[in-house]
């Protein structure tokens, strides 16, 4: 053919009818004939349907009749039902804060630390405080493993100034999740902000209360139900005369999805407790259009990329949906969220990975579209974050907007057949369980019932069997494990010497400013006047400690709600337990536990099962003895009792192994009868049963529990559970 015959005008193709126009469009149809084809006898709805733990079903492929008559399509940005945000402009002129949180226990570092923060492009300041804080006891009163310990000791109004000295609060937001009652939090921050002169209504960010979380976490309350919300509806009107920038409600869902909860679970309980609020702060005398401007939803991030995206949208939808239907006006109907990438899937070996994985959150986090987010720094699993690993975290969320340009556009993931389909889903499997929760009686009836509790535990249960036999992976933990990592430095924390120091400056404290007066504020707010932060405030600057407040609001005859609480972990935590028992082995007997691969035949025919199995039994972190492989069982076994390694997998072909296996297995099991004999390889019930009779023990596959099978084997061999 000619050289003239092979050009093509491509200045005469037209855009406008379509660069391929001449090929006809397969539909959908004849699309899954050729998928079911090409799956060669496998089910099309068991292979290529996934099942999430949401209970939703992902399709491999969308199409535009998918999204046909969705009721959200066709919104626009800053309109009902906001599903494409909140603002019609997006976040072109007001990006998400950047808002990372701090945890150091001391106020001295905490100060250090967060103006170093905020000169690196930080824009505002997510403060953590230690459990006896937002429990409202001081470190005195508090047991010494939990002064200071993941977040902030806060006693005293001196502790705040010098936590805060040189940051101007109103210029600078700050997040607070502050416990049942933000009252004694809120009123140190006020009377800062007056000694410094500063302008209240342009204080910003949220300094918020969540009873209904605490009670799930914790199993009780410090105080009553009824006395958590008066203390919230004091704030709240409070906030709206003279603060009108700071939200004083922080509805939490990170405690339902550190203890194993689904995305839709989270959403629905997070909605459940927000609508709870609104009832009891309605029943207090305010409006709906005084309320949820006051409200910001603190939201963690999953490793389902999609799943999160349509989540940060779904929540959108049906928070409209429920302040609309206490007569909201559309304003009053926006949401506010605040994004915290997930704690639950973050690992302590292999920690760099962490670096990965919060990108991946913060990525969807962005494209979902929040308000303000929280990257965990890479170590978080291990220590108090360093400057190098909070550098890291920030830096991401930086590159996002500045570099990735991910506030340009409004909307990313809007017109996406599997994002808007998806959201839809979403929407409808939330509002599901939220009208569970609303049958039941709302969010603090259902929490005594133990109804929030039952379904987290069964996706839990559901989440720890995958994650044990590797249908979920968990990089550097359950899969692909690197045993020859640099372990992080983890500084020895004298958790006791804490404590005293913490007491000590306290009681030095008091003394300086005298005994406490108190009784103005606690007649103030027993009788539920709107000016008891104010008195907060003043009874602080005579003296008085966020403790004695908290002791205050408590009401001591009134009866404290006690439920079944969470049960929190992390996704890893049952592989790192395998691996620190066989660290601790190795420390004790100067090697760790030895594996044996008996490789039979050439490396081709052995490689692929030699491999899998290094693989199975590193995640454990024995040592596993490798070899190019052997040509009789006699000589495999020879090696296999040589190398004093208790465990020997024989690892070859189905065509192969009744070659191999007996001899193998009699030889060792007549020298050593101790020894486990594992072969690789899913094999038919026929040949297992005549290679049991022979003196294998266990065999290892793809679908095998890779963390029960290393249990037992660590319990026989190193004597530990």
């Amino acid at each position: 053919m000619a050289e003239a015959d092979n050009k093509v005008d491509i200045k005469s193709i037209d855009p406008e009818k379509g660069f391929f126009d001449e090929f006809e469009r397969p539909t959908k149809e004849q699309w899954k004939q050729e998928a079911v084809a090409a799956l060669k006898g496998a089910p099309f709805e068991k292979v290529l349907l996934t099942k999430t733990y949401e209970d939703l079903t992902v399709e491999p492929l969308y199409w535009a009749e998918d999204i046909e008559g969705l009721p959200h399509l066709g919104s626009q940005p800053g309109f009902h039902p906001f599903v494409r945000g909140t603002r019609p402009e997006g976040s072109l002129t007001k990006p998400w804060r950047i808002c990372q949180e701090l945890t150091n226990p001391l106020p001295e570092e905490f100060n250090n630390e967060a103006k170093f923060d905020l000169s690196k492009g930080q824009t505002g300041l997510t403060m953590v405080l230690d459990r006896p804080t937002r429990r409202g006891l001081g470190p005195k009163d508090a047991a010494a493993e939990e002064v200071g310990r993941g977040g902030l000791s806060l006693e005293t109004l001196a502790d705040l100034q010098e936590a805060l000295q040189g940051i101007d609060l109103t210029k600078v937001s700050l997040l607070c999740s502050a416990g049942a009652s933000s009252l004694p939090l809120l009123a140190m921050v006020t009377g800062i902000v007056r000694e410094r002169q500063g302008d209240l209504r342009e204080v910003s960010g949220c300094i918020g209360s969540d009873p209904l979380a605490e009670l799930a976490l914790e199993g009780t309350l410090t105080t009553s139900l009824s006395a958590a919300y008066g203390s919230m509806a004091q704030v709240t009107l409070w906030a709206k005369k003279n603060a009108p920038k700071l939200q004083t409600v922080f509805v939490l869902g990170h405690p339902y999805h550190n203890g194993g909860a689904g995305s839709t679970q989270e959403v629905a309980f997070v909605l459940a407790t927000g609508a709870e609020y609104i009832r009891e702060l309605i029943n207090r005398g305010m409006n709906i259009d005084e309320i949820t401007p006051r409200f910001r939803f603190g939201l963690s991030i999953g490793s389902n990329f999609f799943m999160e995206i349509a989540k940060m949208r779904a929540i959108k939808i049906l928070w409209s949906q429920i302040v609309a239907a206490f007569g909201g006006n559309e304003d009053s109907q926006k949401i506010c969220i605040h994004a915290r990438s997930s704690a639950f899937n973050k690992t302590v070996y292999d920690p760099y990975v962490n670096l990965l994985r919060i990108t991946s959150e913060g990525f969807s986090a962005a494209v979902g579209g929040v308000d303000s987010m929280h990257l965990s720094p890479f170590d978080e699993p291990l220590k108090t974050p360093d400057r190098f690993s909070r550098r890291i975290a920030r830096n991401t969320q930086i590159i996002l907007q500045e570099e990735a340009r991910f506030t340009v556009p409004i909307d990313m993931a809007g017109g996406s057949y599997y994002i808007e389909k998806l959201t839809d889903q979403f929407a409808r499997a939330a509002w599901g369980i939220f009208q569970k929760i609303e049958e039941a009686g709302g969010m603090a009836a259902a929490l005594k019932a133990g109804l929030p509790q039952t379904l987290i535990a069964e996706t839990a249960a559901k989440r720890a069997k995958n994650i044990e036999s590797r249908k979920d992976i968990l990089l550097g933990t359950n899969m692909y494990a690197n045993l020859l990592e640099k372990r992080i430095e983890v500084p020895v924390v004298n958790r006791e010497e804490l404590k005293k120091t913490r007491t000590a400056a306290i009681k030095a404290y008091r003394e300086k400013h005298g005994e406490p007066a108190l009784k103005e504020f606690t007649e103030s707010f027993q009788a539920g006047s709107p000016d008891s932060l104010d008195k907060a405030s003043r009874a602080l600057q005579a003296g008085a400690t966020l403790s004695d407040l908290a002791k205050a609001i408590a009401e001591r005859e009134s009866e404290r709600p006690q439920v079944k609480p969470l049960v929190l972990f992390r996704a890893a935590e049952a592989y790192e337990n395998l691996r620190k028992r066989s660290e601790a082995y190795a420390e004790k007997n100067g090697e760790p536990l030895k594996i044996f691969l008996a490789n039979m035949g050439p490396i081709p025919q052995h490689k692929p099962r030699a491999d899998f199995t290094l693989g199975f039994f590193e995640v454990a972190g024995f040592k596993v003895l490798s070899n190019t492989g052997f040509a009789t069982s006699e000589e495999a076994a020879e090696a296999a009792l040589a190398s004093g390694a208790p465990i020997v997998v024989v690892c070859s072909t189905d065509a192969t192994y009744p070659d191999y296996v007996p001899a193998l297995a009699e030889a060792v099991k007549r020298a050593k009868p101790e020894t486990t004999v594992i072969v690789a390889g899913k094999q038919s019930e026929e040949v297992e049963k005549a290679f049991l009779q022979a003196g294998v023990d266990e065999f290892i596959h793809v679908r095998s529990n890779c963390y029960e099978t290393n249990r037992k084997l660590q319990e026989k061999y190193m004597g530990v559970k």
